[in-house]
């Protein structure tokens, strides 16, 4: 990490230093939100209509997807809290142990097979959790071992790919190359590079330990990852549909219909807020992005107010506005990707956007090629006056 962009990662406003789980919710504006992890995030057909009802009886009836393919029920009620986490339980979506279930962050790709390095290796490091050592409550894994890696894009702090030789490498978040591993011995090492991390103050994230910490000789990283590959669009894959959701929200009701109308046997969380539906039939829908050139694709929002208590702007509506203007700009070389975002915590979006809206007081900030705590080229901008700003840029 170069100094300036140090600086920028320091100016980031300090946000909740946890995720929200299935035990320990977060508050927000619209209540409780209560994140699930399925495993290898896949649902059966009858863990996925069942999430859709406890969101309906125990929540607002909405649902979320989350950049690294976990769910979200939105609006829970406190009095309903442990009702729902009790309905969960029977599903099949919790882990016993509160604990663990709060450090289970791994993510794999969306098209695994069974009996496949992904699979084996993310139910391997799932089952050796209890072997870690402490770590802050957001780090995470990604076990992307298919032919090519797929989640480099995905926050993740310890990464297991596909080397470029052919074999399966770990990598540290931030290092441009991975130590050598085979199957039996990959879980090891990533264990190795969590307490290595561990033991030597690492602080939030493993990419910023990096830049101020070598690794030792025994993890030194000596094989590159496979060129990268690309998460599926909307539309066919081997599995079944891909659908996206815009802005990772989606009510309980559509996904309900969305799995009937498909005749799906189970359900795929995908990153880049994606669901895969398993053997399923293609469906109209107007709920769900279903085209690959949906300018929605390349936009991302928050909630915005009123649902998050940090924010001063509605998000969404305007998100909605403004996407047809940025496919227009974009076919003349102007920005491809929009980020609008409540305040400058960014939640929705770590990675930068070319361009992004940051709330602030009612009216919005402009970031050029950036992310929403670095510094705007413009401020205080009313709602109204966007939409000529983005079709001049």
């Amino acid at each position: 990490m170069s100094t300036a962009e140090h600086e920028d990662a320091d100016r980031r406003p300090i946000a909740k230093g946890w995720c929200p789980g299935a035990y320990r919710p977060m508050r927000s504006g619209d209540g409780l939100i209560v994140r699930v992890r399925p495993r290898l995030g896949r649902l059966t057909l009858a863990q996925a209509l069942g999430l859709c009802e406890a969101a309906r009886r125990f929540g607002s009836g909405i649902i979320e997807l989350t950049n690294r393919a976990n769910l979200q029920l939105r609006g829970v009620r406190e009095s309903q809290h442990l009702k729902l986490v009790a309905a969960l339980a029977e599903l099949g979506l919790l882990d016993d142990d509160p604990s663990l279930e709060q450090r289970r962050n791994i993510v794999v790709p969306p098209l695994w097979r069974p009996g496949d390095d992904t699979e084996r290796l993310a139910n391997e490091l799932a089952a050796r959790l209890g072997e870690l050592p402490p770590l802050p409550a957001k780090f995470g894994f990604a076990v992307d071992a298919g032919p090519a890696p797929v989640l480099v894009f995905t926050s993740a702090d310890v990464r297991i790919e596909r080397g470029r030789g052919g074999g399966l490498i770990v990598r540290a978040d931030g290092a441009r190359d991975g130590v050598s591993v085979d199957p039996s011995t990959a879980i090891d090492v990533v264990i190795a590079l969590a307490s290595w991390f561990a033991t030597t103050g690492g602080g939030t994230r493993m990419k910023a330990h990096l830049a101020q910490h070598a690794l030792p000789a025994a993890l030194a990283p000596t094989t590159a990852p496979a060129p990268q590959a690309a998460l599926p669009l909307p539309g066919p894959t081997l599995l079944g549909p891909a659908y996206y959701v815009a802005f990772g929200q989606m009510a309980a009701v559509s996904l309900e219909q969305l799995l009937q109308d498909c005749a799906a046997d189970a359900l795929r969380v995908a990153p880049r807020r994606a669901i895969i539906l398993e053997n399923a039939s293609w469906a109209a829908s107007s709920e769900f992005i279903t085209a690959h050139d949906d300018p929605l694709l390349n936009v991302d929002a928050c909630p915005g107010a009123p649902a998050c208590a940090s924010a001063t702007v509605e998000t969404r509506l305007l998100a909605r506005g403004l996407a047809p203007l940025l496919a227009g700009t974009a076919r003349l070389g102007g920005p491809r990707t929009l980020h609008i975002s409540g305040c400058a915590k960014g939640c929705a979006r770590a990675q930068a956007a070319d361009l992004t809206l940051v709330g602030r007081d009612g009216s919005f900030d402009i970031v050029r090629v950036g992310t929403a705590w670095d510094r705007p080229s413009c401020m205080g901008v009313a709602p109204r006056a966007l939409a000529s700003i983005i079709g001049t840029d």
